[in-house]
């Protein structure tokens, strides 16, 4: 059966806690598209994708999907899509385009969950989203959950009521770039946003009872603002009270207006034990909040500063504690591990082997390039953007 035929339009990213979901484009790029660090949708036009055309996207994915169940019955696995079905199509990638293996690996997976593209989808019409949302509960009756991002502008332009109709409609989380809560900050980073949009839409979020996901940006504020970017992200977070708060630390990518500020001297960046002090900072002066706080992503040093407030702040701070109170040799080991994937938590310099290894690199480093480490591992860090 050659279903080289079904495909359908998918954006360029998604939160990594999407991994599993199934992605539905519902808009193309960002309406803003100018914030100082981001490189994602440059030289992209915004546009709003017909809910006709988005619905014809949902069809071919229920179509796909059929299909996929009859491939299954025909190698035996009655109707699922096992591992027998995705190696069978992985196989003759030749009569099966990437969407349908894409949709096959979705339904692998359980076929649960879905993410709507691309940066700001809830800048549609209410209407129009929940007329999407409905859609794709109907044609997709395996699905439990839809998640979408959005902008703290947007988020604070629609009603408590009409968010309260989108979670109606299935609508069950939305994943908010708050990246910082200073407003110096947020100016000279050109976000588009101030710290009062971010708290009046979070707040609207949180009231209509969808799921909130604020991602904040350690490093954003640079050596000058520091202090200023822990302590009014924090405060931010504590009038929000979102159930996520996810670190994503800075990484200046190529080609943007922040690289041409490294350069320029205008912006210094922090070193990555200056991150983790600041994301200490961050967490001590979260007060009243209930979130959980998740580090999900190989930008972050320390993948085990993750916990729920207030109970589990101790802790994390105790995982940052226990980092900086290593020799600095050994800072730089774990750091040399942890970017190279080798490391995941402190823990993992207890093996003898691997550690040994990292050392002998570190060593030479120090003795033939001073200062070649902290160069290679940025240019690592930069294919993880």
């Amino acid at each position: 059966m050659n279903l080289d035929g079904f495909s359908y339009e998918q954006g360029p990213i998604r939160p990594p806690s999407e991994a599993a979901s199934l992605l539905i484009r519902a808009t193309r790029n960002c309406p803003w598209n100018r914030c100082a660090f981001c490189h994602c949708y440059r030289g992209s036009a915004f546009e709003l994708r017909p809910v006709e055309e988005i619905k014809k996207d949902i069809d071919t994915v229920r179509n796909s999907a059929d299909e996929l169940r009859e491939i299954s019955w025909e190698l035996g696995e009655s109707g699922r899509i096992s591992k027998v079905v995705l190696s069978h199509l992985w196989r003759n990638e030749h009569l099966y385009g990437t969407s349908v293996r894409t949709i096959a690996a979705w339904l692998y997976y359980g076929g649960e969950s879905v993410f709507l593209q691309d940066a700001n989808s809830i800048i549609m019409k209410t209407a129009d989203i929940a007329a999407v949302l409905r859609y794709i509960r109907e044609r997709l009756p395996t699905v439990t959950r839809i998640t979408s991002y959005g902008r703290s502008k947007t988020a604070a332009k629609k009603s408590v009521e009409e968010y309260r109709v989108l979670r109606e409609a299935g609508l069950t989380r939305i994943h908010i770039g708050l990246e910082s809560g200073g407003d110096r900050i947020l100016a000279f980073m050109n976000k588009g946003v101030t710290a009062a949009d971010h708290i009046e839409g979070g707040k609207r979020i949180v009231e209509s009872g969808i799921s909130l996901s604020e991602y904040i940006m350690p490093g954003l504020g640079g050596s000058r603002w520091t202090e200023e970017h822990a302590r009014e992200t924090a405060r931010v977070i504590n009038a929000i009270n979102p159930d996520f708060v996810r670190i994503r630390s800075l990484q200046v990518a190529p080609g943007t207006a922040l690289s041409r500020f490294v350069e320029e001297k205008r912006f210094e960046m922090l070193s990555d034990d200056g991150v983790v002090k600041e994301i200490r900072l961050f967490i001590e002066c979260l007060d009243g909040v209930k979130s959980t706080i998740v580090s999900d992503h190989i930008l972050n040093l320390l993948e085990e500063v993750e916990g729920t407030m207030p109970a589990d702040r101790e802790k994390m701070c105790a995982v940052i504690d226990r980092y900086l109170a290593l020799p600095e040799v050994d800072r730089e080991v774990f750091r040399l591990g942890r970017r190279r994937g080798m490391f995941s938590r402190l823990d993992d310099l207890e093996d003898d082997s691997t550690r040994g290894t990292l050392r002998r690199v570190v060593d030479t480093y120090r003795e033939n390039d001073p200062g070649g480490l902290e160069r290679d591992l940025r240019r690592i860090m930069e294919h993880y953007i």
